[in-house]
């Protein structure tokens, strides 16, 4: 706590996180994976000398410089505590790459980062004007945010969809019901709250079009065990991630048994076929992707790195003239 206190906060508490479990000190499931590091460190050096000292091994068996330390326990897990949990809990650096710094500014990842991470460098300052950023980061916790991130984004979203990307009036309907149902996802299988985003752009290289891209992320309990949790759910020799991912984003699986709910996906789905648009959904160690005509990603990926929660990305590119409407 000295260490956190005075180098890695320097003096300076958030007193209203202080008392929110899902705030910046709440880490996961209100536990700090580093500091709990930090402190089996600093107990490691002294059980040998405890050992020795309560005669369950004898002296002989150990160095005695290292059964030594045991006298000076407190010092020894302090320093040694202290200064790993100092390394562990490094802050986060701002990028030093003007154009990327300035994007996150403008996406508003800065205000939410400063809540979990602590961050070292400057932080630029988002200039007024038009904005590729359709929606920046926002915060998704309960059924009232989607609402609300749907009223924001819809007038916008709907001139850009309709001049830019040459997509029917009928589809920023579709687009509001797929950017509400993955909002969705988070409040009903997540378990905490999560951060979407929605961004505009041209991909130059892959493609050489205009794109839309809403992405959904959350640090909760992921595809997996969401589906797991489901009452009499049987689990098969190959369940994993991969698995997972196909019973709920092909085959509609949910873990709800009302048929009414927990179909969020599979709607998705159908706008995704309908617009050409592209679905990608990360969890676990596993992705798996929907692809459209226009690209040539991989089905399902399977053994990456750990992905706590899940990420979904819908990606709308831009219409050639004369294609289907």
């Amino acid at each position: 706590m000295i260490a956190d206190y005075f180098f890695i906060r320097k003096q300076k508490l958030n007193v209203a996180a202080l008392y929110d479990h899902k705030g910046r000190y709440g880490y996961t499931n209100g536990y700090n994976g580093r500091a709990i590091a930090a402190l089996l460190c600093g107990i490691l050096p002294n059980i040998p000398g405890f050992l020795v000292t309560v005669g369950a091994i004898g002296a002989d068996r150990v160095t005695p410089w290292i059964a030594d330390l045991y006298h000076y326990a407190w010092f020894v897990g302090f320093f040694v505590s202290g200064g790993l949990y100092i390394l562990l809990m490094r802050r986060r650096a701002v990028p030093d790459a003007e154009e990327t710094a300035g994007y996150w500014a403008r996406a508003g990842f800065f205000k939410h980062a400063e809540e979990l991470f602590e961050l070292s460098g400057s932080v630029p300052k988002v200039r007024g004007g038009e904005s590729s950023v359709l929606l920046e980061i926002t915060p998704v916790v309960k059924s009232e945010d989607v609402h609300e991130v749907v009223g924001r984004i819809q007038q916008q979203a709907t001139r850009i969809l309709t001049t830019e990307l040459h997509y029917d009036a009928k589809a920023t309907v579709g687009f509001a019901m797929t950017l509400s149902e993955i909002c969705q996802n988070i409040v009903e299988h997540a378990g905490r709250g999560g951060w979407v985003g929605v961004q505009a752009y041209t991909y130059r290289k892959r493609l050489g079009k205009r794109v839309v891209v809403v992405a959904v992320c959350d640090a909760g309990l992921g595809f997996r065990q969401s589906l797991e949790s489901a009452p009499g759910r049987v689990l098969d020799d190959r369940w994993d991630d991969g698995k997972a991912l196909e019973d709920a984003v092909v085959r509609g699986v949910s873990r709800f048994r009302d048929p009414g709910r927990g179909q969020g996906i599979a709607g998705v789905r159908r706008f995704i076929s309908r617009w050409d648009a592209k679905l990608s959904v990360r969890s676990g160690t596993a992705k798996i992707a929907l692809i459209p005509s226009w690209d040539e990603d991989v089905p399902l990926q399977e053994g990456l790195a750990p992905f706590p929660g899940a990420q979904v990305q819908v990606t709308l590119a831009e219409r050639v003239s004369g294609g289907p409407r």
